[in-house]
């Protein structure tokens, strides 16, 4: 016994930390490790957390390392809430049951062809991939955080999840979850809440973006998805940004929400959008005419199509191209000219148009004109004589020069490479 005292007193704790400290990334052992109470008592390594999330989350995704550690200093681990006095608590669940204000749980037969409403482009091929196999059961990368801009079909492949899964499949958006949890508080109903989102197959939340600034709910959802994960559930998180992005959530919780596979979906191509057009019914000439005129935004076009169809179904006529310009005038975008193109471009460069076309020889306005000059060779027919006169009236030597130019600098700047590919884009 005295042995074992001694060799407990000589435990270095700050010999832990460094050890468990070079098993780990920086930005984890900062986040979850660093702010731990150590202490060893009768041959246990006890890490005090400071709330019981914490404690979850570190005995779910970091027990792995702290035991290793643990054990090369003869000790056991076990991770606890410091400072947490014992306290009665009136479980409500015995008295009142928790029932959603709308729809959002419901038992499904899977159905095998409920992904083809995602018209899916290359880019998207991997995030369609991870929704089809965690919809087919549990998989060892959840959560599954999808992001992307508006209209990219986040929404639309939690449908297709939902869609597909067997089993309890319990669908919120966050607004939803704010609004439901803070209910249940008011209605003292929370133990029965917690229950209910966890009595599912597969857990699935639609712009978790929604919780930003609500720290309770945020921490209550944290709680949610450590128990899912334990539990072997499946767990969905859409946003409109990365879990890194997302300003005003605590960095905690962002590191949970980004612990499974986090991917992205791209807007629209334009292959993407004919084909979603024809499948609203649209004629194949009218849809190759138009679809460069709709934004990338899914919404945009899946407005366009509904308009299109519905015209067809009340005036029994079929839509051309003369019907199609008229009708959608207030939805499609202009045809672009080349003076407009490169208006938009030093609107999204912030240079003068003035400055561009003009003498302007500072550094921001030569590389913004040699950037303008290398996306109208790109995305327009017109020659270098007459993509010189546009930008300023340069000589046919200028262009060439600043065309070279930038394609050797996009070799070397991916971040240059990056902006030239956007400008392009958005001028065709």
């Amino acid at each position: 016994m005295m042995q074992t005292a001694v060799k407990q007193m000589m435990v270095d704790l700050e010999q832990i930390k460094g050890a468990i400290a070079a098993k780990m990334d920086v930005a984890s052992y900062t986040s979850w490790i660093a702010p731990l109470q150590f202490d060893v008592c009768d041959g246990v390594l006890v890490l005090g957390a400071q709330n019981q999330f914490s404690a979850d989350f570190i005995g779910s995704v970091h027990s792995g390392v702290l035991s290793d550690v643990a054990h090369a200093f003869g000790l056991e681990v076990k991770v606890v809430v410091r400072g947490v006095a014992t306290a009665s608590v009136a479980n409500d669940n015995a008295v009142r049951a928790f029932v959603p204000e709308t729809t959002v749980a419901t038992t499904h037969v899977a159905s095998s062809n409920a992904f083809d409403a995602f018209v899916c482009c290359d880019e998207n091929a991997f995030v369609l991939s991870a929704c089809k196999k965690i919809s087919a059961g549990t998989v060892s990368f959840s959560p599954l955080f999808i992001y992307g801009p508006a209209g990219c079909g986040k929404s639309l492949l939690a449908d297709c999840i939902e869609n597909a899964s067997a089993g309890r499949v319990i669908k919120m958006t966050g607004g939803q979850f704010v609004s439901e949890f803070t209910r249940s508080l008011h209605d003292k109903t929370v133990f029965a809440f917690k229950d209910f989102c966890r009595n599912c197959d597969t857990f699935i939340l639609d712009d978790v973006q929604a919780l930003i600034g609500k720290r309770a709910t945020c921490e209550e959802f944290a709680e949610l998805v450590v128990a899912l994960r334990n539990a072997g559930k499946n767990i969905v998180i859409t946003a409109n940004v990365a879990p890194g992005n997302l300003v005003g959530m605590d960095r905690r919780i962002q590191s949970l929400l980004a612990s499974g596979l986090v991917a992205d979906v791209v807007a629209p191509t334009t292959n993407v959008k004919r084909v979603m057009l024809m499948r609203a019914g649209v004629a194949a000439d009218v849809a190759d005419a138009i679809v460069g005129r709709i934004a990338g935004d899914g919404h945009l076009v899946g407005g366009v199509a509904m308009k299109i169809k519905t015209y067809t179904e009340l005036m029994g006529t079929t839509v051309n191209l003369d019907v199609a310009t008229r009708l959608l005038a207030d939805s499609l975008q202009k045809s672009k000219t080349p003076i407009a193109m490169v208006k938009s471009m030093c609107e999204k460069l912030g240079v003068a148009y003035d400055a561009v076309c003009g003498k302007g020889r500072s550094r921001a306005v030569v590389m913004a004109r040699q950037m303008m000059m290398a996306v109208l060779k790109n995305v327009t027919d017109l020659s270098l004589t007459e993509i010189g006169r546009v930008c300023g009236d340069r000589d046919h030597a200028t262009v060439v020069y600043s065309v070279n130019q930038i394609e050797k600098l996009k070799k070397q700047d991916l971040m240059l490479a990056a902006q030239m590919d956007q400008l392009i884009a958005e001028c065709r």
